[in-house]
């Protein structure tokens, strides 16, 4: 079984059944680059499995088609529209992540030095700089 975390996975008869779309709209799809399904063994020839994600990318692409009258060209185009945003979304999350770990870790190392600069000045002076008599 593939290795995805996107829910439970269908044969190709039961994801058309539950997107509301032949089988052969599914091939066509995926041929177009549209969708994805993941393959049971290595082979081109092994079982298609449909994520929840891939039925939900297919109810999308029906979506858009009739009711916004869009063709398969322009699906294609918001489609790669919109995952290049949430691969840019991704990144963003990911670099905005290490940004706050780095400000988290120079926060206490800047805390420590003024710690130790307070010890410093809070500590009894050296005898050599007490001792003028």
């Amino acid at each position: 079984m593939p290795e995805r975390e996107d829910g439970a996975w269908y044969i190709i008869s039961v994801a058309a059944e539950k997107a509301q779309v032949h089988e052969q709209t599914l091939r066509h799809y995926e041929r177009l680059g549209l969708i994805s399904p993941a393959r049971k063994g290595n082979s081109p020839h092994s079982p298609r499995l449909y994520s929840d994600k891939d039925i939900e990318r297919v109810i999308h692409i029906r979506r858009l088609m009739r009711d916004l009258g869009v063709n398969l060209a322009g699906v294609e185009a918001i489609l790669h529209m919109k995952d290049r945003m949430e691969q840019m979304q991704q990144e963003m999350e990911q670099e905005i992540a290490r940004l706050r770990e780095q400000h988290e870790a120079e926060t206490r190392r800047l805390k420590e030095i003024i710690q130790r600069l307070q010890q410093g000045l809070s500590s009894p002076s050296s005898p050599s700089s007490s001792s003028s008599s």
